[in-house]
Formats: C-alpha cells, structure tokens, sequence
C-alpha cells in the first residue's frame, strides 16, 4: 500500500471526513470538526509533492505546475474514493481529502425534518441545499438522488465537479458528468443536459450568472432542479442569487423564484453535548403564498419571520433549531452560540466564558 493510501486509510478508520497534507506538519485528519494530528514526523515539500504527483495524470501534472488549483476524484481499490482539492501555498503544495462514504445515506438517516423528502414529490421547480464547506451538501443531494432512484422511473442528469458518489441506475436511469471531464464548465454541461431528456438535474454548484440563469430556465421549462450555494441562511441565498443577476433582469428573476423555488435547506453541523460528534442543524424556506410575495415585491428582511411562525407548513429558523437542541440537550450550547445568528439569545446557555468576546462582533 502507498503511503498516501496509508493515510487515507487511518482517515477512513477514525471516522475523519478529511485528509490534509502540507509541508512541514503531520498529515491531519478532521475528526467531529476538529484537526487531529498522526504520530507521524512532519512531512517534507517533497515528500508532499511526491504523495499528490502519485495520483496525478501528465495533464493535471502540467496544470498544477502552471499554477492552477485542481479539483479531482480519486479511485483507489480497497479503500473507498475521496474528493481532493490540490493548490500551491507558501512552502509547496498542498492538498485536502473528502471522505466519500462507499454509498450515500438514506435521506432517513440525515436526521432531516420530513418536509426535506417531500420536495422530491415535485417534478418541476427549482430546490437549493446551502451551507458552508463542510457541511454536508453533497451529501444531502446524494441522498435525494438515491431516494429517487430507488422508487421512480426518471433520467436523473448529474453535473458535478468533482464527482463524488457513484449512482448505479436502479429505478432511474442516472447519468453523471463530471466538469473538466466530461464537460467544460457547469454551464456548458447544464445546456447540453436540456438537450438530453431529462427529468431530473443535480447542478453541483451555482457559481455564476450564467449558471444560475440555466438552472432558472431548466426548473421554469418542466424539470426538478436540484443545486447548492454556498449560503448559510435561506435569507442570504435569495439574496445571492438577486444580487448576481444584473439590474435589468431583477425583477425577472425574482418573478422566476417566486412561481419556480421549491424551497431551501439550509444546513449546518454542530457538536453534540457530549463531544462524541456533530449532528445536522437545518433551516428550511417552502415557497408558500407568503413567501412567494415577499420574494416578488424584494421585501427579502422579512422572510426570517415566516420561518418563524411556519412550523405547521414544515418551515424552521436555524436559530429556532439550534435553541431547541441546546434545551433539549443535543447541541453543545458553546458551538451553538458560534454558529448562531443572534448570538445575544444564546449568550446564557454559554458554559466556556472564553466564547463569550464573540458577541461583539454583532453575530456572523
């Protein structure tokens, strides 16, 4: 076995979700949120770039030595398959390895609220998983795709970059593309993919105008649109997305999310009070009436108060969530108030006083 795979491995056992390398530290393995270092001395800039060229084709060789970052998948028999970022740094290169479990979870066992499954009874509009990196996204649109293919009958199109679960067709006929690999970009693969019948489209990231254009075309012509944003609120992505359309097609746009956004899931991990790992914590929009109003007159500030006052229609605030899951004893109250909106609600449930300079900093 490689020495790389070696570490891989040990990452894979302890339950990591990443592999870092850089030179001049032990390989690290993010454990519950928190990088844990091997026993191992430190590694040198070429033992670094010796590990990450092992893995490279000569293209991406030429690539990384121009200067380029690389996003990849990497395959190794016996171990499992890993999503890797390469870049260079001060002092060499770098790199980071997902963990990508060998099948994704049932939606079941996400411990998301049931309304998250019940978007998948549309088959048009448009639904976003958000979040920070990290926290599970493509996971969560692993798992819907897994719940479709396991009961429907669709041409599921899938454009990611890099592709990380493997589908097998089951019900569905699932086409994955990997950007860089199959098509150039998410735009280019995603204009294609409305030229192949589908029925169903996973866009892995929206990362431009152009994207986000073509996935508001997709979801308004008869498809289920499924992407993520790197939002961490339901307020902040509506927000995104206006703002990343120019003047003139803003209100086009905020006519398209109000008839076509399906809803938006919100998602973040906290650590459990017992510090044995961290659990989801979930803010969900559903487009109703309400919400749709408010969308098309751009009155965005208020959409924080349906959440609040939705839980009968399957809507929840992120702060909601995370003060039940302190009082109930799930959520460890310290890393609840880190990641809280209104850190002022949560400065009483506070046990580490060292969290407490935070709260001038007026919440995230």
């Amino acid at each position: 076995m490689s020495r790389l795979n070696e570490f891989l491995e040990q990452g894979r056992a302890r339950g990591a979700s990443d592999v870092h390398l850089a030179p001049g530290m032990p390989p690290l393995l993010r454990i519950h949120g928190k990088l844990v270092q091997l026993e191992i001395p430190p590694l040198g800039e070429k033992d670094v770039r010796h590990l990450i060229e092992a893995i490279l084709t000569s293209d991406q060789q030429e690539m990384l030595q121009g200067g380029h970052d690389i996003d990849l998948a990497y395959d190794s028999d016996g171990l499992g398959r890993f999503r890797v970022n390469l870049f260079r740094k001060i002092g060499g290169l770098g790199a980071s390895f997902r963990i990508v479990p060998s099948q994704p979870p049932k939606l079941e066992l996400l411990g998301l609220p049931p309304i998250v499954e019940r978007f998948l009874e549309n088959r048009q509009g448009l639904l976003l998983v958000t979040g920070a990196a990290g926290t599970g996204k493509s996971t969560t649109l692993a798992s819907l795709v897994d719940a479709l293919n396991r009961r429907e009958k669709l041409n599921i199109i899938t454009i990611e970059d890099p592709i990380e679960y493997l589908h097998k067709s089951k019900e569905c006929l699932v086409i994955q593309r990997e950007v860089g690999t199959h098509v150039p970009s998410f735009a280019v693969g995603l204009r294609a993919t409305l030229r192949e019948d589908p029925d169903v489209i996973l866009v892995g990231e929206l990362r431009d105008f152009e994207t986000i254009s073509l996935a508001m075309t997709a979801a308004e012509t008869g498809h289920l649109v499924l992407s993520t944003l790197h939002t961490s609120s339901a307020t902040k992505t509506l927000d995104r997305i206006l703002d990343s359309v120019p003047a003139q097609q803003k209100r086009q746009a905020a006519l398209f999310l109000s008839q076509h956004l399906l809803g938006i899931v919100s998602q973040t991990l906290v650590q459990t009070a017992d510090g044995s790992g961290r659990l989801a914590a979930v803010e969900i929009l559903v487009n109703t009436p309400a919400i749709s109003n408010l969308i098309l007159q751009r009155r965005i500030f208020q959409v924080p108060d349906q959440l609040q006052t939705g839980r009968n229609l399957g809507m929840q605030l992120m702060d909601q969530v995370l003060l039940e899951g302190v009082k109930s004893g799930r959520f460890d109250p310290n890393d609840v108030y880190l990641q809280a909106h209104d850190k002022k609600a949560f400065q009483g449930y506070v046990t580490d006083p060292s969290v407490l300079p935070h709260l001038s900093m007026g919440g995230r």
